[in-house]
């Protein structure tokens, strides 16, 4: 560590004990040009703070002094902090279960007990009465451990044994591990360096799994393990040459076959080969460019899920049992401009359908003689989902159901009777609904598009002006942020908070057009949308105008970056959490982990048009000097989806620019990657840190 560094982290250290404010940290410049393809150059004087390694003595001390920082500026709110805290923690029931579903004359179910991070996999035989049988603690796997998660685990189809792929850094870099049911014993095979995805083959000795690029962590080759045969000598089974395709691996409803897929941004391809004999994949459909398809087998037939020939939103299309072109395909389903159909589950005598229309989620049920019907809602504003249906032999159907009110349920519908049973509402202690208003809204944007934006907050509240919102949005990927119950919000809405979901261009919400009109040359419909939300919130009386948080997180985080630099005015506080704000840099370097993935998400910035658009809008780049908002900026050093230097750099070059007063602090997990720290209750940590911000930023009692 530098003498300076050293100095400095130190003095921070004692700022926190006396009454003189803390000083931030001044990170050092270093001359460094980015070059582009076709000549442009940009300076970047930050750029040393990347260490793919995370080794380097001082771009450590340098985040060791904004953690430094953040404790000392943070020091005061510690008390708020740590009754947020208790407020979230103790809305949970600690020692609470999964629904247990049938799979195989198995009920599998996770629980959790009580003062405990981490879940406890288990099953029983035949029914809820018999012994219970632990797959895998993850309180005894995690020990020691700062981070631990599993990701995937699948069960041998004779039941007996158990494969699953863990990760102890937080980087998504997996290791499998294989457990005997029979004796509880684990074996001696291990693989390394792969994603979390795992499927058995029907001999119960065969292991497909998906091998990842050490460098980029891009998915690129299946390889095949042979229990008690060493890894280095497994199979390799598909290796995939376009570095713009993730894949992965499974199994088909009718467990008949087992599939490899690779899915770009604007293509996809399936290959198939029988369960009790994968010797040799055939190609349902060969990837086109702009034709999307996921497929199942039941039944003798497959059934795909596409938008082939014009089919924006999707459609249900199905093929024989063989095929292997489009040409084969029938329409089954057709496409509807007005609905986007999202999934589908097949069973015996009927099809589950997952589709969104209006911004709602919703399932609809298509019978074997041509009768269709939607799944009711109980309320205006809600999100609906299909839950876990392991078996197809079964008039039941297990849906979700949640809305900004109404915790997290697991309802069983009988298809046959319209009999409804609710199996599960997630429990949250001390919570009364009753108490609480949901409502949708529409905003019209600057260039007409009609926003849904939904909002809740606690009874009582008057649209007088005077309150303080916080509003979150996400917008990119075509992920649709549905309004779904989050108990952390209630800590919000008990102090007069309304809380709002923006749901903006770039995610899915309105169809497919929603998500093509929020992405490439489009994005600027994104920030726009969202700013345009904030503005018409305030102007009906939502919120004051001094008294807006925003919240957002990974592309999310690129959105908060985007809108701080061209609508700061707007927001007193914004709270960016591993936020992807250094666009251009990013998207010019193929050896950082989703880069070549992107490209027809975001552009690829070697083409002229799409770097100077991404580079008009890029967070980092646009930086200037401005009165930013307070700032609450979080990372995780082992972060491989938004690296860790992108917020880094940022915060440091806003330190340089900004002429607000508003504090920015910057704090970076050591310990953790993009999800954040492992354990149901250490994330909350972080969570009440940033909410105690934002609430003395906002004025807000405590």
């Amino acid at each position: 560590m530098k003498p300076a560094l050293c100095l400095l982290v130190a003095s921070l250290m004692m700022n926190t004990a006396t009454a003189s404010p803390p000083v931030p940290p001044d990170a050092e410049k270093r001359p460094h040009q980015v070059k582009a393809p076709f000549g442009a150059v940009r300076e970047d004087v930050y750029y040393w703070l990347r260490d793919d390694e995370r080794k380097d003595p001082a771009m450590l001390a340098y985040l060791n002094a904004e953690n430094a920082y953040t404790d000392a500026l943070m020091a005061p709110l510690k008390p708020l902090q740590d009754t947020l805290y208790a407020e979230i923690v103790g809305r949970i029931k600690q020692d609470d279960a999964s629904v247990p579903y049938r799979e195989r004359g198995y009920w599998y179910y996770t629980r959790y007990e009580t003062g405990k991070d981490y879940p406890v996999h288990a099953r029983r035989k035949g029914d809820m009465q018999a012994p219970e049988e632990v797959l895998l603690d993850l309180n005894a796997m995690a020990e020691g451990k700062g981070y631990f998660a599993v990701d995937d685990m699948e069960v041998s189809q004779d039941n007996r044994l158990l494969a699953w792929a863990e990760d102890d850094v937080g980087r998504r870099q997996y290791v499998i591990r294989f457990k005997d049911l029979t004796t509880g014993q684990l074996l001696p095979d291990v693989i390394q360096g792969v994603s979390p995805n795992v499927v058995w083959a029907d001999d119960n000795r065969t292991l497909f799994y998906v091998e990842n690029d050490p460098e980029t962590l891009l998915t690129v080759r299946v390889r095949k393990h042979v229990l008690g045969t060493p890894a280095s000598s497994d199979a390799l089974v598909y290796e995939e040459d376009d570095d713009s395709f993730y894949m992965g691996v499974g199994r088909t409803r009718d467990d008949r076959y087992i599939t490899i897929g690779v899915d770009s941004t604007v293509s996809s391809e399936l290959r198939y080969a029988p369960a009790n004999d994968p010797a040799a994949f055939t190609v349902l459909a060969p990837r086109a460019r702009d034709v999307e398809y996921d497929a199942d087998h039941f039944d003798g037939r497959w059934v795909i899920r596409t938008n082939a020939d014009g089919a924006k939103n999707f459609k249900l299309v199905t093929a024989p049992d063989g095929a292997t072109s489009r040409a084969q395909w029938q329409d089954w389903v057709k496409h509807d401009p007005q609905v986007l159909v999202e999934g589908f589950e097949l069973f015996d005598g009927y099809t589950a359908i997952a589709e969104r229309a209006e911004a709602l989620e919703r399932v609809r049920l298509l019978f074997a003689d041509g009768r269709s019907e939607l799944v009711k809602a109980d309320e205006p504003a809600y999100s609906m989902g299909l839950s876990v249906n392991a078996e197809p032999d079964t008039d039941w159907l297990r849906y979700s159901y949640t809305s900004l009110t109404t915790p997290a349920t697991t309802y069983e519908l009988n298809v046959k009777t319209g009999e409804r049973r609710q199996l599960k509402q997630q429990p949250v202690i001390g919570y009364d609904p009753s108490l609480y208003q949901t409502e949708r809204v529409w905003v019209t944007a600057r260039d007409g598009a009609r926003v849904p934006v939904s909002l809740v907050y606690r009874k009582g509240f008057s649209k007088d002006g005077s309150a303080a919102l916080y509003q979150y949005a996400y917008g990119s990927y075509g992920m649709s942020m549905d309004p779904y119950f989050n108990q952390s919000v209630v800590s919000l809405l008990d102090r007069g908070v309304v809380y709002a979901i923006a749901h903006i261009r770039g995610g899915e919400e309105m169809g497919r057009h929603w998500y093509e009109d929020g992405k490439l040359l489009h994005k600027q419909n994104t920030f726009n949308d969202f700013v345009d939300v904030t503005r018409a919130l305030v102007a009906q009386g939502y919120a004051a105008k001094d008294r807006v948080a925003a919240s957002g997180g990974s592309a999310g985080g690129l959105l908060m970056g985007a809108v701080a630099n061209q609508a700061p005015g707007d927001y007193r506080v914004m709270v960016a959490q591993v936020p992807f704000v250094d666009v251009v840099t990013t998207m010019l370097d193929a050896s950082i982990p989703l880069t070549t993935n992107e490209y027809d998400e975001w552009g690829n910035p070697e083409q002229k048009p799409y770097y100077d658009y991404m580079l008009g809008y890029s967070p980092y780049d646009n930086v200037r000097a401005q009165a930013y908002p307070a700032l609450f900026v979080g990372t995780g050093l082992w972060d491989s989806q938004v690296q860790y230097w992108e917020p880094a750099k940022w915060v440091a070059r806003l330190r340089d620019v900004n002429t607000g007063t508003h504090p920015i602090v910057f704090r970076t997990n050591m310990e953790a990657g993009h999800g954040g720290k492992s354990g149901r209750f250490q994330r909350y940590h972080e969570l009440a840190e940033s909410y105690a911000f934002v609430l003395s930023q906002l004025d807000v009692a405590h």
